[in-house]
């Protein structure tokens, strides 16, 4: 019989296999979160309406999902170094072919492309890959940092779109995006991890944990809560620059924005996606370190909870620019906690020898609900002419979470079944 491998004795948290993955994940993210800033240019450029672009994005996100769990079995059967570069490569692919599309049906089909390309680079193989490298004791806060680092990427994303924008054409800057993503490769070579099962994992078959998972009402739980994650999280990027660009009252002069130089709410809704980024990486890192102390099933549901009356509350108070930054900085450190808690719990619950593919499911999930947030929210903009009913479907969601997580049972399958 095959004498299982040891779980890695290195009380380091900071290793390479973490620094890499921050950095795939970090530039993977400032891309994807920039997206928003594009929706009024090429808008503009083509007359499309504001459905045509959403949906692009909407099948972006859908992709996404799509090929988490694909790039999850592809990492456990091949390496994840390789499905990282085949992620890689597409997402470059996609982004040059979207660069050259003239018209809505083009760039709805290359972003199945993109889509596809960040679930390669995205948090189902890194997060999977961080976790087998950790140790027990920091696979909580590894997992949490990984994910925080998808939020710095935030913060460079949007901003950085709008500026090159300022002097290039979108085109252009998506080739330069493509460019960036694949200089991920030249960061491989540091990312080895070592095998990582205990004896009832090696034991374990993917078919075989795959049908106790499904068998299971805690995975199909969280599968469930995942949802509105997902929505909440991919309306706001696609839509929340174009919202406050046109919803916003004025800045005015004299202003504390007017005077670090943001001038005009457009300027403002980029800023706005790089505030929650900057906020989630505190709420992220947070999430992390509560994630070991606490139970992660509550952690959740009083996130889903918070959420909710954040978002409630914002829409039902005027549009400003204080409410905005208040709105931004409030929901970001509320942004991606979720994910390292839901990994988290998959791990524990199921193992990490085929975390990536679990995980990758339940994002599915998440990138279900993203699609329809993106989508509902260009198709309801053109039907109603603003987001209002979006938003509340929103929070409608949110609550929903926060219930379906209370009865998960948070204790490990494998150990059960022994």
């Amino acid at each position: 019989m095959s004498q299982p491998a040891t779980r890695p004795a290195s009380a380091s948290l900071f290793t390479p296999v973490l620094i890499v993955g921050c950095v795939i994940i970090m530039v993977s993210f400032a891309v994807r979160a920039s997206f928003g800033v594009f929706q009024i240019p090429i808008a503009d450029e083509f007359g499309w309406a504001r459905a045509e672009f959403s949906l692009a994005i909407a099948i972006q996100n859908l992709a996404w999902g799509i090929g988490q769990p694909i790039f999850g079995a592809v990492a456990e059967r091949v390496g994840d170094r390789k499905a990282i570069v085949i992620g890689a490569v597409i997402y470059a692919i996609g982004l040059v072919l979207s660069a050259g599309a003239t018209s809505a049906e083009a760039m709805q089909a290359y972003e199945w492309l993109v889509g596809f390309g960040i679930a390669g680079t995205g948090f189902g193989v890194v997060l999977a890959v961080v976790g087998r490298a950790s140790s027990d004791e920091n696979r909580s806060m590894s997992l949490a940092i990984v994910t925080a680092a998808g939020s710095a990427g935030q913060i460079i994303g949007a901003p950085t779109a709008e500026w090159l924008l300022s002097f290039l054409s979108w085109q252009m800057v998506f080739v330069i995006f493509a460019c960036t993503v694949l200089a991920l490769i030249l960061t491989l070579p540091l990312m080895r991890v070592p095998p990582t099962a205990n004896k009832a994992e090696l034991e374990e078959t993917l078919g075989g944990i795959l049908r106790k998972a499904m068998k299971d009402p805690s995975y199909t739980l969280i599968f469930l809560g995942f949802f509105s994650c997902g929505y909440q999280l991919a309306f706001i990027t696609a839509h929340f620059p174009a919202f406050v660009t046109e919803m916003c009252g004025p800045i005015l002069p004299g202003s504390l924005l007017h005077g670090i130089g943001v001038t005009t709410t457009s300027a403002l809704g980029a800023v706005s996606i790089a505030l929650i980024g900057a906020a989630n990486v505190g709420g992220t890192l947070m999430a992390g370190w509560a994630g070991k102390r606490f139970s992660k099933k509550y952690l959740l549901a009083g996130i889903y909870l918070a959420r909710t009356v954040v978002a409630a509350t914002f829409i039902l108070l005027p549009i400003t620019p204080m409410t905005v930054i208040v709105f931004s900085v409030v929901m970001g450190s509320l942004w991606l906690a979720t994910v390292p808690l839901t990994s988290g719990l998959i791990a524990h619950i199921y193992g990490l020898r085929y975390m990536g593919t679990l995980y990758g499911i339940v994002f599915f999930s998440h990138q279900l609900g993203g699609f329809l947030g993106v989508w509902l929210g260009g198709r309801m903009y053109d039907t109603y002419g603003d987001y209002t009913v979006v938003w509340w479907i929103g929070v409608a969601v949110g609550a929903f979470s926060a219930i379906v997580h209370l009865p998960v049972r948070e204790r490990p399958l494998l150990a059960a079944a022994a």
